[in-house]
């Protein structure tokens, strides 16, 4: 029997939502009473050095490693995670074993000074992300890119300052701070490749913890997990780091997973798309084969880091 619970994640607004997205499903599913679940803010790397461009200081699991350790640690029970920042090589000893219900995967555009993207000023972008950076060249190559750090508001609130004419940015997390009337422009999937997980949130455990596996179950959304498992697999056999420009989305249809990826050469100057069909069985299986098939079309053009 378990008396309490201890959720840990970043403190910012987004995570903080999350957090509490969680702890009502886990309430819900569970009939666990939510003044047993508690919460435990973590500072990690991203946000104590976030006036740095994330290469700088080893993207890989930035926004997740403390929170991880505090995890095997057993100083919290569940870890509440944005998919898109977990490593693709999963923690030893810990387990993604909740997916919860994929929110809105799209990127989208925000600013305050510009009515349209497609702008033919050199108007200046916010960007943390060398995947966005080359998406937005390729849709607008008028576009001046500036690196950009912080949180979801902290980001649109440099907007409202004039330090950036726009910012693009997940619309799962625009949506979850009730951001979403600040949009000017929703991307589609075709124009602008998510990265894997995006709009996803993760829920970690210690591998051997049977009682928590077993509640996080009920939470678990068996669709968003297949997809989840189909674009992670892509991203680990591309074995790239935090510099890797990389877009990758599953879908359902028919019991088939439709995966669709996206990859910059390593100088940014070419772009490499393929799409795949597989058997729900085997999402693994698919990502695999897709970044198998996405390194022999790039061929030098990108070279495996890890």
């Amino acid at each position: 029997m378990i008396n309490k619970i201890i959720i840990g994640s970043r403190k910012s607004k987004l995570s903080l939502a999350y957090t509490k997205k969680v702890k009502e499903l886990i309430a819900k599913s569970c009939k666990f009473s939510k003044s047993k679940i508690y919460f435990k803010g973590i500072k990690t790397s991203g946000d104590l050095l976030s006036k740095k461009k994330i290469s700088q200081i080893g993207g890989k699991n930035l926004f997740c490693r403390e929170i991880e350790q505090k995890l095997l640690n057993k100083e919290i029970d569940i870890a509440v995670h944005s998919l898109k920042d977990l490593d693709s090589l999963e923690t030893k000893g810990l387990v993604i074993q909740a997916f919860i219900k994929r929110n809105d995967p799209r990127d989208a555009f925000v600013s305050k000074k510009l009515k349209n993207f497609f702008v033919s000023s050199t108007a200046i972008i916010g960007s943390s992300s060398r995947r966005r950076e080359l998406q937005i060249r390729l849709l607008n190559n008028n576009l001046k890119i500036k690196n950009i750090r912080g949180n979801v508001d902290t980001r649109i609130k440099k907007i409202d300052q004039g330090e950036y004419d726009g910012v693009v940015l997940a619309m799962a997390g625009l949506k979850s701070l009730n951001l979403d009337a600040r949009v000017k422009k929703i991307f589609s999937i075709k124009e602008f490749l998510p990265t894997a997980g995006q709009g996803v949130i993760a829920v970690q455990c210690r591998a051997k913890d049977e009682k928590i596996k077993n509640i996080l179950n009920k939470i678990n959304h068996k669709r968003t997990e297949i997809c989840a498992i189909a674009e992670r697999s892509f991203l680990k056999t591309l074995g790239g780091d935090c510099d890797t420009a990389l877009g990758c989305y599953a879908e359902l249809k028919n019991k088939k997973i439709k995966l669709k990826a996206q990859l910059f050469s390593d100088n940014g100057f070419r772009v490499f798309n393929l799409s795949k069909t597989g058997n729900v069985k085997n999402p693994f299986l698919l990502g695999k084969k897709l970044g198998n098939e996405m390194l022999k079309k790039a061929g030098s053009n990108f070279k495996k880091k890890r």
